[in-house]
């Protein structure tokens, strides 16, 4: 039987995984409840602590408080990490260890279905997670703006780049021990995207390569949305975000046929 090379969005049979996923969560709801702790931790330790530390930043021509230049970058962040963890860890579990994707082969699903399902399941979650990020962001007075409610879909555009950057690493990953690579990528991403600092204050050559880097784009697009600061140069990082999850997707695709279909 021929397969698809590319998951075509909107799928109904990926929506059964997304739905096989649901259920297994159900169970464990306890551990569904603790990600909403996350966000408010976050943003009390910022607002309680580094943001009397630090001091207000200039950013764009505009001094704002570290909390509100911070919280942005964090719901980057949360977003980056969710779907990491949804898309590697999780995934390489079915895939290599339960080898649950044996079973779902043997309905009418595809191997693209099953790729497809997973980024699904990461962005339901990312859906809600960080919603709740966004009403402690309110409620803490860390949101700039009324706009702020644009970094919620933009933290769904941030959990589908790196879910679908993350299933496609999660295909060549051969042992636990490779998940150290994992690692070796994430943090750097983490602290020196632009989350803490303004990019501004790194060496000119170091802040043209985290430019690249996708959580950059992210918090810097969140970041806009939250101080109400729009412009041309949005809608190119909206754009950047999605050339690589485009590309990720159809990697994670790729790889999932030859692993998977006989």
């Amino acid at each position: 039987m021929l397969t698809r090379s590319f998951p075509m969005i909107g799928s109904r049979r990926s929506l059964r995984v997304l739905e096989r996923n649901a259920m297994i969560y159900r169970a464990q709801w306890v551990m569904l409840v603790s990600g909403f702790f996350e966000p408010l931790f976050y943003l009390l330790s910022i607002g309680i602590g580094l943001n009397k530390l630090v001091g207000p930043l200039p950013v764009h021509g505009r001094i704002i408080s570290y909390a509100l230049f911070v919280a942005p970058g964090m719901l980057a962040t949360s977003a980056m990490n969710g779907a990491m963890i949804d898309s590697i860890f999780n995934t390489f579990f079915r895939l290599k260890i339960s080898h649950s994707y044996d079973a779902l082969l043997a309905t009418p699903l595809e191997v693209t279905d099953i790729a497809l399902g997973e980024v699904l399941w990461a962005l339901s979650r990312a859906t809600v997670y960080s919603a709740s990020f966004i009403v402690c962001m309110a409620a803490l007075g860390d949101a700039g703006s009324a706009w702020v409610i644009l970094c919620w879909p933009g933290a769904i555009l941030t959990s589908l780049t790196f879910s679908c950057v993350g299933l496609a690493a999660c295909t060549f990953m051969r042992t636990w021990q490779d998940f150290d690579l994992v690692t070796l990528v994430q943090l750097p991403l983490f602290l020196f995207s632009g989350t803490f600092f303004p990019i501004s204050s790194y060496p000119h050559w170091l802040g043209a390569i985290v430019s690249f880097s996708p959580l950059y784009q992210s918090a810097a697009l969140l970041r806009g949305f939250s101080l109400d600061q729009f412009g041309l140069i949005m809608f190119m990082r909206i754009g950047y975000l999605l050339a690589i999850a485009a590309l990720g997707l159809y990697i994670a695709s790729r790889r999932f046929q030859k692993i998977l279909a006989p």
